[in-house]
């Protein structure tokens, strides 16, 4: 597994969450089990691209580090579901490697992003963290393919349909994953041409997005419990085999959720 060290990482951490979304496995021996990478776009393969990363592994009750800069409504709806399946904890930051030296432990950078539909993904964790130094943004989901200049580009009632269906599927999933309407009303008041808002640690808690200000370490149900902040992420595994869901049989067209900064803009085909 690539680590990223010293002065590229700003750099290179930067372009991932802004390409499509890869998982990967962070292993944080003697002073952790690990914990789950998830940086980068959310698209229309990425819960089949999880479901194939997970199989063989054992992930109930772990944790997955994000670093997003959203996508498709419906892909990240699903892919939500399935880490809330396996009981896992959320948090936002970036796998880092401490050392040079080959074999060297890793740990988490607090400072990274999870916006746009990063944000609902956040709140399937059954405990989600955020450090200080995180970044929380969101603003309303919209057609990806007219996202870059949504005032003047023209819409359908097909159009205007997809938007709402989705909003009603995104409501539904926030209230599943125990999120507050203040998270869809901060979110949907934002338009796509307007720079995206930036939780407050006051919003982060009224809108039920952080649940804890710790994160247990590795061991039994009594292990030790330390303070995230400001000192680096250290995740948590249980063995349990992986739950998944089956996909439909036909795709359909889905609003996205990205930081106009980055990200395919293309209308995805998504997952319920």
């Amino acid at each position: 597994m690539a680590m990223l060290s010293g002065s590229v990482h700003a750099g290179v951490a930067l372009e991932a969450r802004k390409l499509p979304m890869k998982f990967t496995w962070v292993d944080c021996q003697p002073n952790c089990r690990g914990w789950v990478s998830a940086a980068g776009i959310v698209t229309a393969d990425s819960p089949r691209d999880f479901d194939e990363f997970a199989r063989g592994r054992q992930l109930g009750g772990g944790t997955i580090v994000l670093d997003s800069s959203g996508g498709s409504v419906n892909a990240s709806i699903a892919l939500g579901r399935r880490f809330r399946e396996l009981g896992a904890l959320t948090t936002v930051g970036i796998s880092v490697q401490t050392h040079t030296a080959q074999g060297a432990p890793a740990n988490t950078a607090p400072v990274a992003y999870c916006e746009s539909m990063c944000v609902f993904l956040l709140l399937s964790g059954t405990t989600r963290y955020v450090p200080e130094t995180a970044h929380v943004r969101v603003h309303q989901i919209w057609l990806g393919d007219r996202a870059n200049d949504a005032k003047a580009a023209t819409y359908s009632a097909d159009d205007l349909m997809i938007v709402e269906r989705d909003i009603g599927r995104l409501a539904k999933y926030t209230f599943d994953m125990g999120g507050a309407g203040d998270l869809l009303a901060l979110s949907l008041n934002v338009p796509p041409w307007e720079d995206l808002h930036e939780l407050s640690r006051e919003e982060l808690r009224l809108t039920n997005l952080v649940t804890a200000d710790m994160v247990a370490q590795a061991g039994s149900p009594n292990a030790a419990v330390v303070e995230l902040t400001p000192k680096p992420l250290q995740g948590r595994f249980v063995s349990s085999a992986v739950a998944t869901s089956p996909e439909p049989a036909k795709p359909v067209k889905s609003a996205e959720a990205m930081s106009r900064t980055g990200g395919v803009r293309a209308v995805t085909p998504g997952h319920e």
